[in-house]
């Protein structure tokens, strides 16, 4: 087997190896400890409420910058991508709760808003499941420049696509007001909290 060749399947197994990783979101623990207080992880409701097959996950590499200080926090705590309902495209976007608490920094907004640019340039409805503890305070100001960018897409897209969504967790502060400013706001009995800070 030539070098070149070595060097290449050492990288597939690598990138393997960090996919594998980031789609078992905070690690076993925490996605148990999700399942015993009765909600589901990010990737499954997304699974959940898309067409079979039809999700394409953007940013899944995404980290923090905050120099590499959130090892536990896969794809920085939020997926997002596209896929079908009813085979109809729509934009989507879920915190996962297990890695860092589902917590807003300044990539997750980028990763949020780059989306919500997207759904507007062709029209498509956005969905946001969140279950988020906030504002990732570590982050600082960053977090919260964050949040303003998310509530300035919020307005642009407000008459241009529908903004829908789901409130799955104990969701505070600017991860409440966002929905706000949505069109449709959805919460689940029993497992749903908006807390204004």
């Amino acid at each position: 087997m030539s070098e070149e060749k070595q060097i290449k399947e050492q990288e597939l197994a690598e990138l393997k190896e960090r996919r594998q990783k980031i789609t078992g979101m905070g690690g076993k623990e925490r996605v148990a400890a999700q399942g015993k207080k009765g909600k589901l992880t990010a990737r499954a409701r997304i699974e959940m409420l898309l067409d079979k097959g039809t999700f394409h996950e953007i940013g899944l590499f995404v980290k923090s910058r905050n120099n590499g200080a959130y090892e536990d926090a896969p794809a920085d705590a939020v997926v997002t991508g596209y896929g079908e309902i009813d085979g109809r495209k729509v934009y989507i976007y879920a915190q996962d709760f297990t890695s860092i608490g589902g917590t807003m920094a300044e990539m997750q907004s980028e990763k949020i808003c780059t989306l919500m640019d997207s759904a507007m340039k062709v029209g498509c409805p956005i969905i946001g499941l969140n279950d988020s503890g906030g504002a990732r305070i570590q982050d600082g100001v960053d977090s919260l420049v964050g949040y303003g960018q998310l509530f300035r897409r919020n307005v642009m897209a407000s008459g241009l696509i529908p903004q829908i969504c789901a409130i799955l967790g104990p969701t505070a502060g600017g991860g409440v007001y966002s929905p706000a400013l949505m069109d449709f706001i959805f919460m689940v009995k029993g497992i749903s909290f908006a807390f204004i800070t």
